[in-house]
């Protein structure tokens, strides 16, 4: 009998269980009432994208009062109470508001209590997946050209790039007061080391949910490192099911790409997330071999419960990008008024260095003989682990966790034109730094002997450098509560980075051509040859061989304040401090001259005779600390529920990693001075949402006390300090239901405040740069333009040889084929403009032509793709 009532009981409560599961579904549409396919759609953590027509149904959702969230790109989030107590729910009809500028977002990147960008009293930008795509990136660094305020010379490949925020300076390399951020975590604790900058960690693909960039502002107390800015891609969780299988391939360059992602919730709170992507091609330029290739693998498991969430994530990335390293360029005319061109037989905007001719650079590293292949690139290698914890501890008080630890390695390698010169002007120099007698010799093709007959050649320096160990262990934590009206932050940051790395250069002599260029060897007056296919030392005499090895760790500790305070409806007031206190230690050797058959053949060729090897025997000791105060305070006053001014004040830093190895900024007890760089900042903005649009103004200024950091390429240390102030503007306007125009500007007015440069404009700083995306969408149809440029700048800081200004146009189209089958066309610099980013000289003669070492935007690629949505 007591089994036939259990089971009565139990048959029971599964029917009012099954009773009490509902039904949620209905149409997200616009103010104007048409339909938003693909708008996200949540209920207590479970959640559903909208169909073609914008409709949406979740079903076995409990019978009871539920927080429904729909999301849709440039449209307000919206957030509604829906009471399922009575039971299903099927006509719902949820009018999204516009939001181009995603005004009223809630920014987490930055920021020690999140509020949305309307509510803060920050400069920050928001792009999201079609965005992103709308820009039509080669490289990740090349999606940066969408920010305000952001300078990125995307000319080198996927990686070791120059960026620069309002004028901050690019006074080595990298992007040292800007850092790069992963789900809230600096990919490396020091954005410009040299030959592993953060972007080479970097990689975007379709796990990224969205892009937040910050400029200035609070950016100094809540992240180490970053006083001009951060940019944090922050990944998609899953807790929306659906995946992406996409392909794309360039139509008149080598590549191809495909990536595949998709994630969804599991139950009973758990979600998932999985992407990745896997690339092969020689890449836009003629670099002769498949120097694209690798891929990345992205996943991450959330799970939510009452009052947080628990996250894990891991990542793998093993990726070869080909490194474009300035090129020869000719010049006419005077450093005012220069025109760029190419050499005969050198196409630079789309030559490389690299050739088949020079595959391979061999040496001795720290464990003996090694070699590289030159068609490695950039090869980092990354194998990280992280966690997100976030959950109540009771009496009002909230715990957040972030912490990673990446184990990072990999290699940098790509020929660098030391010299071009005649015949004689390349005999001489090379006989000079060899202590050789090379009058009368000649230069030779090295495959077969005879006599170069071009007008010119060149000395390369293959900067081949092995990044033995960049691993990075970081941790955040934070604890918030609500006092009163007030929202206080308390955090305590740690990081240990390492930096051990080995410059293992070498030289070669090859003739000047952008494809597949010829190896020289060098023979003397009397017939000797001394050089061996191109290759005439193991080292880089002309620069007095700089074998070189750095073995040191960076630990970081800073606790950090936070605090915002509603002091009326309209006024809020925020302010936030950190200190930083670095500790770092270690040992940095330079290099010695040896004896050594490297090719095993049993003879010491002429080469051979002076090889170059790191002097470990004679390292140096790295043993400093250093502390420096960092604090920002802000104000937001909301005009109206749409409109809002905001002002900010922020003193920050940054401190030197590696670069200041090798300068006397290092003493011999490994003590240094001169170990930070200060800057001080000051904002003032105007948002405004309206219902075709947006707008954010910003006026900035920023004070840069400067000390001196090592330039590999030069190897000039360079020390300046710097003064700017501009206005940087970003807007977007619905013309119609098919036609928008989004777009930013940003002037600049930066001058150098020291030394024999005062009163010059800093190297590369343009007084404007700009970017217009206009985009027309009519029914599955959607097209557009990215346009970005810059106005012209000056190559070095004795503001001499002008850089022109230039534009680039790089259209896009896509078309739905069916309900989930897109494709997609676009071109990149369709104009094929030549546009110059860098130059390792200053000035010209004036006279006649020039010839100078100079890095140019990559010209006209086209690609197309396909990709299909589940």
């Amino acid at each position: 009998m007591k089994r036939i009532l259990l089971t009565m009981l139990l048959l029971l409560s599964s029917t009012l269980i099954f009773a009490q599961s509902t039904t949620l579904g209905g149409k997200v549409v616009s103010a104007a009432g048409e339909s938003l396919p693909g708008a996200s759609v949540k209920v207590n953590g479970t959640g559903t994208n909208t169909n073609s027509n914008g409709e949406f149904l979740l079903k076995n959702l409990p019978a009871k009062k539920l927080n429904l969230v729909v999301t849709y790109t440039g449209f307000a989030a919206h957030q509604e109470e829906v009471d399922l107590s009575a039971g299903s729910k099927t006509d719902l009809v949820i009018t999204l508001k516009s939001d181009h500028l995603a005004l009223t977002e809630v920014v987490v990147t930055g920021t020690a209590n999140p509020r949305t960008k309307l509510n803060s009293s920050l400069s920050v930008s928001t792009l999201k997946g079609v965005e992103v795509m709308q820009s039509a990136p080669r490289t990740t660094a090349e999606i940066f050209r969408a920010i305000p305020g952001i300078k990125t010379e995307a000319s080198a490949g996927d990686g070791n790039t120059n960026i620069t925020v309002r004028g901050v300076p690019i006074s080595s390399g990298g992007s040292k007061y800007l850092q790069l951020q992963e789900d809230g975590l600096p990919l490396l604790q020091f954005g410009d080391i040299a030959f592993g900058t953060s972007d080479m960690f970097l990689r975007a693909d379709q796990s990224v949910a969205r892009i937040e960039a910050i400029r200035g502002g609070s950016a100094s107390t809540l992240a180490s490192n970053s006083p001009s800015g951060i940019i944090n891609f922050i990944s998609k969780t899953g807790s929306t099911a659906g995946g992406t299988i996409a392909t794309s391939f360039g139509l008149d360059y080598g590549n191809i790409r495909t990536d595949l992602s998709y994630g969804a919730p599991l139950g009973k709170g758990f979600s998932f997330h999985a992407a990745g992507f896997y690339r092969q091609g020689e890449g836009p330029r003629t670099a002769g071999s498949a120097g694209n290739k690798g891929g990345q693998i992205k996943l991450n498991l959330t799970k939510t419960f009452n009052g947080g969430f628990a996250r894990v994530y891991f990542k793998y990335l093993d990726d070869k990008a080909v490194a474009y390293m300035p090129l020869p360029i000719q010049v006419t005319g005077s450093n005012d008024n220069p025109e760029f061109s190419s050499l005969p037989g050198f196409d630079i905007k789309n030559g490389a260095m690299q050739t088949d001719a020079i595959k391979r650079s061999a040496g001795l590293g720290l464990n003996g003989l090694r070699s590289q292949a030159v068609s490695n690139g950039m090869n980092p290698v990354s194998k990280s682990v992280g966690m997100e914890l976030n959950f109540k501890l009771g009496l009002g008080w909230t715990v957040e966790n972030r912490g990673r630890y990446a184990a990072n390695s990999g290699g940098f390698i790509s020929p660098f034109p030391a010299m071009i010169g005649s015949t004689s002007e390349i005999l001489g120099a090379v006989g000079g730094a060899t202590n050789r007698v090379l009058t009368g010799g000649r230069l030779v093709y090295a495959d077969n002997g005879t006599t170069f007959s071009g007008s010119k050649a060149m000395v390369v320096h293959m900067f081949d450098t092995e990044l033995n160990n960049l691993d990075n262990l970081v941790n955040d934590f934070k604890l918030k509560k609500r006092v009163g009206n007030a929202d206080l932050a308390l955090g305590f940051y740690q990081s240990r980075q390492n930096i051990k790395t080995s410059w293992l250069w070498n030289s070669y002599v090859q003739e000047v051509s952008g494809e597949n260029a010829r190896a020289l060897d060098i023979v003397s007056a009397s017939g000797t040859n001394i050089s061996e296919n191109g290759q005439f030392a193991y080292g880089v005499p002309l620069w007095g061989n700089l074998h070189r090895n750095y073995n040191t760790t960076y630990n970081t500790s800073a606790p950090y304040a936070g605090l915002s305070i509603p002091v009326t409806k309209a006024l809020s007031l925020d302010m936030s401090a950190r200190y930083d206190m670095g500790n770092v230690s270690g040992s940095y050797a330079g290099n010695k001259q040896t004896s050594y058959d490297i090719n095993g053949d049993g003879k010491i060729s002429a080469a051979e005779q002076s090889v170059s090897t790191i002097n470990q025997a004679a390292a140096s000791p790295v043993d400093y600390g250093y502390k420096y105060l960092s604090y920002s305070a802000g104000a937001n006053f909301m005009i109206s529920q749409a409109q809002a001014i905001f002002g900010r004040y922020s003193k920050g830093a940054t401190a030197k990693a590696d670069r200041i190895l090798f300068t006397p900024n290092v003493l011999a007890d490994g003590s240094a001075v001169g170990v930070v760089d200060d800057i001080k900042q000051a904002e003032l903005g105007y948002k405004y949402k309206y219902n075709k649009g947006g707008l954010f103004l910003t006026g900035f200024y920023a004070n840069v006390n400067e000390n001196g950091g090592l330039e590999a390429t030069t190897q000039r240390v360079i020390e300046n300090d710097y003064v700017s102030y501009g206005l940087e503007f970003e807007g977007v306007h619905q013309f119609s239901k098919q036609f928008e125009i989004r777009g930013s500007t940003t002037y600049t007015h930066a001058r150098i405040n020291s030394g024999l440069n005062k009163g010059n404009r800093p190297r590369r700083q343009a007084d404007v740069i700009f970017n217009l995306t206009p985009t027309y969408k009519y029914n599955n149809l959607t097209a557009g333009l990215s346009i970005s440029g810059t106005t012209k700048s000056y190559a070095q800081d004795n503001n001499k040889l002008v850089l022109p200004g230039y534009t680039l146009v790089n259209p896009f189209v896509s078309y739905r084929f069916a309900k989930r089958f897109t494709g997609t066309l676009n071109a990149n610099n369709v104009f094929n403009t030549l546009g110059i980013t860098e130059s390792e000289e200053g000035e010209i003669s004036g006279t006649g032509t020039s010839i100078i070492r100079a890095r140019p935007v990559t010209g006209r690629t086209i690609a197309a793709g396909l990709s299909y949505n589940f």
